[in-house]
């Protein structure tokens, strides 16, 4: 059986290739620094994208969970994987995909270009 994250990171990427995303690679790991859930791409451009789901918002919403220390661990994944597959860092962006579960299906909110 799945992970809860594995299954709405599945729900992420259909959400991307509806709308025009091609899906890249998935769960992108740089050794302590984390992994990136997502990294897609559309128009010749590269998106790095962080899957976040909850269940109910009693904690919050899922976006919040984006702290800095965050932020600078998906920068450093960010650059490495870059310099790994030669992707210009000028033709990169940082998106966040906000999943909230409803009654009887979700929300998907997508923060775009997020600073780094």
């Amino acid at each position: 059986m799945k992970k809860t994250g594995d299954i709405w990171e599945i729900v992420a990427i259909e959400y991307l290739q509806k709308h025009e995303y091609h899906i890249r690679d998935t769960n992108f790991k740089f050794g302590r620094f984390g992994e990136i859930d997502l990294i897609a791409e559309r128009d010749g451009r590269v998106f790095f994208i962080e899957v976040k789901y909850r269940s109910h918002l009693w904690y919050g919403h899922p976006e919040e969970a984006i702290i800095p220390r965050k932020l600078h661990k998906c920068l450093k994944t960010m650059q490495y994987y870059c310099k790994k597959n030669n992707i210009d860092l000028e033709n990169i962006q940082f998106d966040v995909l906000a999943i909230v579960k409803q009654q009887t299906s979700h929300r998907i909110s997508h923060y775009r270009n997020i600073e780094l």
